[in-house]
Parts: C-alpha cells; structure tokens; sequence
C-alpha cells in the first residue's frame, strides 16, 4: 500500500497559453491613439481660453498701461555694457598658471 498524500506528480504537458501579438498591438495602437486625441482636445481647450483672458490686465480699472522708467532702463544697460567689457577682458588676459613640464 502506497501513501499518495504530498506527492507533487511531474506533469509535462503543454499549457493552453496562446500569445496573440496582433491583439496586443491593436490595443496598444488604440490606446496611443487616445492618448494622443486626449492631448489635442486638451491642448485645443487650453488655447482657447488662454485666448479669452485680457492681454494686458489694466490695474485699479483704469486703461492706460504703466511704462518703465527711463533712469531704470539706463542703469540696467550700463550693468550690462561693464559685464561685456569685464568679459572681453577676460577673454583677451592670458592664462594665470605656468606650465609645470618647464
């Protein structure tokens, strides 16, 4: 008399698994597709009402725009013109280091 109580049999049978390439790609085209529509549509609706919105919103009610100083536009190009000329010169200034293989 045999005990058959854990006994793992070996089964070498071959599984009814089908790989179905062509449906897997059809739902990945599709869902690429409505990944793709859904972004249009979304971006087609951000557009439009960024579109809506006033360009310049006029501040306290009034119409006219505030305009930018002239003393300030001066001092931010001479902040910029000593920047250029600090770079020339550090570009036309030869290395600081000497060759160490002398």
């Amino acid at each position: 008399m045999q005990i058959k109580l854990f006994k793992k049999e070996k089964s070498f049978k071959k599984k009814n698994f089908i790989f179905h390439p062509d449906l897997y790609w059809k739902i990945t085209v599709s869902g690429i597709l409505v990944a793709i529509l859904f972004s249009f549509f979304f971006g087609y609706r951000l557009f439009m009402e960024i579109n809506r919105e006033a360009i310049l919103p006029a501040p306290n009610g009034s119409r006219q725009v505030e305009t930018v100083k002239k003393d300030r536009i001066e001092e931010i190009l001479r902040y910029f013109s000593e920047r250029e000329k600090k770079s020339a010169e550090i570009l036309n200034s030869p290395a600081p280091f000497v060759d160490p293989s002398l």
